[in-house]
């Protein structure tokens, strides 16, 4: 009995090892796959944030006209919503980086949404045209928050470009369903406020679902802060002009993207006198342009380069603006309308994308933050001029205009290719 006992104890004891390296494995497997599945709950709330406020920016211009008529004001004065948007997306490029630091991702996410929340919440119960003002600056910041902090999770991962385009296709598809929302409830009569009841239920599942599911983002940030102070983060991002560049880049192109979103409508309406379920279709068209832009240009930037993919798209977006405008014909300003969108599409993603290989990671978050801020920024002060022009001028100085805002884009497009890398490098030493 002990020589046949013999050998097994000693078998046993191999095979020990072996079973608990099996376990450990297991586990290790268990939880990457339980990372994973969170990472992808991130990315899934992710889209659909940017859906909201993608159909919130492609809705407003479809609402425009009939909140003019419900407060009895003209054009210069409504645009004045896009104005006062922009103290709160000033608000967001200022604290940004810095509210992601202390924060983490999910309160600065959670707290992009609420903000959000308390500004469509208070539109939906059609105020007085001073509160509706006032609660501009809440939507605002609240937008820009939703934007910069989901840019910034994007950002840091593998494989950012491709994800960014997703992310903003996701923004595009939000955007054209907006004027389809829109107009569906303007021609069943129901009021302009109705549109925001369905944002209100949006932004509270978005708010549930930040708050957690992005529960673990904390950490990496938090552990972060301490190794660098906070007070020099922003600084640091705001010393390099390259970002400047990049970021006055973003303010012209999403102002003229927003400005051709929210007053081509108007445009198709009362200067084409189209009707308004034509004229929703045609916005919503830009919109599908802008998507199918961010879904099918990514890989081209792969084969000719990123500089000479947006050059192209500029000069699309020249294209398709003299087809809106010299050829009056509603199908030529569908093409032409689509054209402009599918030419705008991969240029924010690609910018980001550009901008997050060329600064380091410690002020990435600040940089980031600082660029779709101002790009929010643009967003406002645009469309807002293009209300002035549509109201002393004429409406159909919105096409001139874009055509003006895309050659400042070449330019500043142009200086952000000559850019020396030389501050990147010196950022990334510690100290």
């Amino acid at each position: 009995m002990a020589r046949s006992n013999a050998p097994h104890h000693p078998k046993s004891n191999i095979d020990s090892p072996s079973q608990s390296t099996s376990t450990v494995e297991g586990r290790i497997r268990g939880s990457d796959a339980k990372r994973l599945g969170l990472a992808q709950l991130q990315v899934g709330f992710a889209f659909s944030a940017f859906i909201l406020i993608g159909a919130n920016d492609g809705a407003l211009g479809v609402l425009i006209p009939s909140m003019r008529l419900h407060y009895g004001v003209n054009k210069a004065t409504i645009g004045l919503l896009f104005l006062f948007q922009t103290v709160g997306y000033l608000i967001a490029a200022v604290y940004s980086g810095l509210l992601v630091e202390k924060l983490g991702n999910r309160r600065f996410l959670v707290l992009g949404v609420a903000s959000f929340l308390l500004g469509v919440g208070a539109l939906s119960l059609m105020p007085s045209f001073v509160i509706v003002l006032i609660m501009m600056l809440p939507l605002g910041f609240g937008v820009a928050i939703i934007d910069a902090g989901l840019n910034i999770y994007i950002a840091s991962m593998p494989r950012n470009a491709a994800l960014l385009n997703y992310l903003h296709a996701f923004y595009g598809t939000g955007a054209l369903l907006g004027p389809v929302i829109a107009s569906a409830f303007l021609a069943m009569r129901w009021g302009w406020n109705s549109v925001y009841i369905v944002w209100i239920g949006m932004s509270l599942v978005l708010l549930i679902g930040f708050q957690l599911v992005f529960k673990d983002q904390n950490i990496p940030l938090q552990e972060n802060v301490t190794t660098k102070p906070k007070s020099n983060v922003l600084v640091a991002a705001l010393s390099m002009p390259f970002v400047w560049v990049a970021a006055l880049f973003m303010l012209t192109y999403v102002g003229a993207e927003v400005s051709v979103g929210s007053w081509s409508y108007s445009f198709l309406t009362e200067e084409r006198h189209a009707s308004i379920l034509l004229a929703g279709w045609m916005v919503s068209g830009y919109w599908i342009g802008l998507t199918l832009g961010r879904l099918t240009l990514a890989r081209v930037a792969l084969r000719v380069g990123n500089a000479r993919l947006i050059q192209g798209c500029l000069v699309g977006v020249v294209v398709g603006v003299l087809l809106v405008w010299l050829l009056p014909f509603y199908a030529i300003s569908a093409v032409g309308l689509a054209l402009i969108g599918f030419s705008f599409g991969p240029i924010y993603p690609t910018t980001i994308a550009l901008i997050s290989n060329k600064v380091s990671s410690r002020i990435l978050p600040s940089a980031i933050g600082f660029m779709v801020s101002l790009g929010s920024v643009g967003a406002a002060i645009c469309p807002w001029v293009a209300g002035m022009l549509a109201e002393h001028v004429g409406l159909w100085s919105l096409l001139p205009y874009v055509i003006i805002l895309t050659a400042v884009m070449v330019c500043l497009w142009q200086a952000l290719q000559v850019r020396p890398k030389v501050p990147h490098v010196s950022l990334q030493e510690p100290g």
